[in-house]
């Protein structure tokens, strides 16, 4: 991988670690769980990026969009679906060789559903 796609990637990771520390309405629990997904979801797009680094820069963009989209005021559910859409169709296809990516990428969408974001 290029120093430059991994700096965007954690330049990406680490604008998803602030919008989710910064967010008044989620309670200490739900930040914690999302900070552990996150974590997941880091150590699966290093996986990806050994062989795929374009496809993981991808997919940390699109993470880092869905965050901002989920803590966003005033809310767009609309557009918070698209880029949680956007997240979970840049991971099709990966199913057989990154299956635990898959897997961290559908907990985190279920999760922010499950909050009601």
């Amino acid at each position: 991988m290029t120093g430059g796609r991994l700096g965007m990637i954690d330049e990406h990771f680490a604008q998803i670690r602030e919008s989710l520390e910064g967010v008044e309405k989620l309670s200490a629990a739900e930040k914690l769980r999302l900070l552990e997904l996150l974590g997941e979801l880091r150590a699966e797009v290093d996986a990806l990026a050994r062989s795929r680094d374009r496809d993981a820069m991808d997919v940390s963009l699109l993470a880092a969009a869905s965050a901002r989209e989920a803590v966003r005021i005033p809310r767009r559910p609309e557009v918070l679906g698209e880029t949680l859409q956007g997240l979970v169709a840049s991971v099709e296809g990966l199913e057989n060789t990154h299956p635990r990516l898959v897997a961290a990428v559908n907990r985190i969408a279920l999760t922010l559903s499950g909050m009601g974001i």
